[in-house]
């Protein structure tokens, strides 16, 4: 049976902040609420919700403006990393999304390793790589990732 919630945080897949969205009971008695994700849905909290508004649009507004920066600073960055290959090109060991959060990190772009989407989630050949790196709502920045024989 469906149960409705507002959202107290951001949650991935479900929805921003102050949504108001409806999912399976267990779901919500079991992980949202007492995580502190979500409150029951009741006029009460709706209309506390409702007194919130105004400051929770600014939030939304200045992640958003956060992440369009991001975007820039991702999309003007051109990553190389070093990993031991074989001739043919083909890397011993591969390059994942913690490898590349990692060399971000060291540019001082902090970014969560699960936000990264690499194809076929790891990179094995020496080469150029387009990796996806999620932001903020539907914002995706495109971020060069080139690996070279070490």
């Amino acid at each position: 049976m469906p149960m409705k919630v507002i959202l107290s945080q951001d949650v991935e897949s479900l929805g921003e902040e102050g949504a108001i969205i409806q999912v399976a009971n267990g779901y919500a008695r079991n992980y949202l609420i007492p995580r502190k994700l979500a409150v029951a849905y009741s006029p009460h909290n709706e209309h506390l919700l409702q007194q919130r508004k105004r400051g929770l649009e600014k939030k939304k507004e200045q992640k958003r403006q956060e992440a369009m920066g991001l975007k820039e600073r991702i999309e003007a960055l051109q990553l190389t990393v070093s990993a031991p290959a074989g001739e043919a090109g083909k890397l011993f060991g591969s390059v994942s999304a913690v490898n590349i959060s990692e060399e971000l990190a060291k540019r001082g772009i902090e970014v969560d390793r699960r936000r990264i989407l690499v194809p076929e989630h790891t990179l094995r050949e020496v080469g150029e790589h387009a990796v996806k790196v999620r932001l903020y709502g539907d914002e995706e920045a495109t971020l060069k990732v080139t690996i070279e024989k070490a």
